[in-house]
């Protein structure tokens, strides 16, 4: 085990081990603090900062912050790392990379071919000496690109997930927050319900009704129903329509078990989904979640730090070639992530962690009512994420989910950045609102709001 030392001013700084330094040089955040792993000043921050970026890239194939032997998600990273995609930023430090990373001559092409050879914990090294403004400039040069009956994240692009959740499932209360998404333009990313029961016959139901709605109306996306994956693969079996898998998922293997899955049955799950060819535009058919924190509620952290745990997880999600990932980032709570700028942070850091990996990340732009942080700071954050070229944001209805009981982003929303970047939904999806007359102010088809209104589970 290497111990990592920096010498600030008369005082020098040790850490005794690679999870101690990577920990020490994560910005502040509450649950660091909670771990009892964060920096003791600022001045100890800086010093763990600096002697990350003098660490040579190659140090994180010999060092792991989680051993081998005990974790699946680090055979993972070790086992599938890409030595000839790694062999054009073999020679750099961690500060090196960063520079490496906002040169001009870097871009989406140079970021595709190097992503497959980039660790987790390297995303998460060179993200924690980086400012604000370099995560996004970084970001915005990957470019990632999936498909399943449309095409998400091509340039000048922002998906959304339409989230019609309901705190009894209520047919008509879907039906009615689907139609409010879609007259705003929502839902190209992926119509997704959070059910609020687990049960198998009304996971089934919901999902007959998604692909009632898609099926009539010729709606060029995909649906999910966010249950557990034993249960989708239950319901596949049942011969129920499904489009994608969802999924909640960690960085490590015990925070992955205290959810109940680990890589075989995410395996099974994708074999599962693939067996039904649903997809017109391509074959991802996997949706993802994390969030920074989880691991550390499950006490599965591993003595490291949550940011360096969300970014392994991506590592999971990057084995299983999904449709769409995102991070929950302010769901979890200020336990995790105290306030609006912790918030902020953490979804920039995310986003810039997951696409540098090769992922199709979105950001839930949410907070709970308990944090300090507020409507004010989601606008900011949505606006950097998207400069920053983020694949997909929720869309709730006003921005309050009424099943899950926190504040996220509205249909309203999303229509802003849009309008205020230029962007635009999937092309497959745009060409559908503008047929439907929903983009170009024509009329609205009568039938369109009856029928939504008439579907029964």
């Amino acid at each position: 085990m290497t111990q990592y030392t920096h010498m600030v001013g008369a005082r020098t700084y040790a850490f005794a081990d690679l999870r101690t330094l990577m920990a020490r040089a994560t910005p502040a955040r509450s649950g660091d603090a909670l771990a009892g792993l964060m920096a003791s000043s600022a001045e100890e921050r800086v010093a763990a900062q600096m002697a990350l970026a003098a660490l040579p890239l190659a140090t994180f194939l010999n060092d792991v912050v989680v051993p081998y032997e005990a974790d699946e998600v680090t055979r993972l990273i070790i086992d599938g790392h890409d030595a000839a995609a790694f062999a054009a930023i073999s020679g750099l430090t961690v500060g090196d990379f960063r520079n490496w990373l906002l040169a001009d001559d870097v871009d989406s092409a140079v970021l595709a071919a190097v992503a497959p050879g980039i660790t987790p914990e390297m995303a998460a090294a060179v993200s924690k000496i980086m400012r604000i403004q370099d995560l996004i400039l970084v970001a915005a040069k990957c470019r990632v690109v999936t498909a399943f009956r449309n095409t998400i994240g091509l340039p000048k692009r922002l998906s959304t997930r339409l989230q019609p959740n309901h705190p009894t499932d209520d047919a008509r209360g879907i039906g009615a927050s689907m139609l409010d998404g879609l007259l705003y333009g929502s839902g190209d990313a992926v119509i997704g319900i959070n059910p609020a029961t687990d049960n198998l016959a009304q996971i089934v139901k919901l999902l007959t009704m998604l692909d009632q709605v898609i099926d009539r109306y010729a709606i060029p996306t995909q649906s999910c129903v966010l249950t557990h994956v034993t249960n989708t693969i239950a319901a596949i079996e049942r011969g129920a329509p499904v489009d994608l898998v969802f999924q909640s998922i960690a960085g490590t293997e015990a925070a992955n078990r205290a959810f109940g899955i680990d890589l075989a049955l995410l395996a099974e799950s994708r074999a599962a989904a693939l067996s039904l060819g649903r997809g017109t535009a391509g074959d991802n058919v996997m949706y993802f979640e994390s969030g920074q924190g989880s691991a550390l509620s499950a006490n599965a952290h591993h003595g490291v730090d949550q940011q360096t745990c969300e970014a392994r997880a991506y590592a999971v999600a990057r084995a299983f070639k999904p449709l769409l990932v995102n991070s929950v980032v302010g769901f979890i709570g200020p336990e995790y992530l105290y306030d609006g700028k912790q918030i902020i942070r953490a979804g920039l850091e995310d986003h810039f962690c997951a696409k540098l990996l090769g992922l199709p990340m979105g950001c839930d732009v949410c907070y709970t009512n308990h944090a300090e942080a507020d409507q004010d700071d989601m606008d900011n954050l949505l606006t950097l994420l998207a400069a920053a070229g983020c694949t997909f944001v929720m869309g709730v209805a006003g921005a309050d989910d009424i099943m899950l009981n926190y504040q996220s982003t509205s249909f309203h929303d999303a229509l802003y950045v849009r309008r205020l970047l230029g962007l635009k939904p999937a092309p497959e999806f745009e060409a559908w609102l503008q047929a439907m007359g929903i983009s170009t102010g024509a009329a609205l088809p009568a039938q369109f709001q009856r029928a939504l209104e008439g579907i029964k589970p």
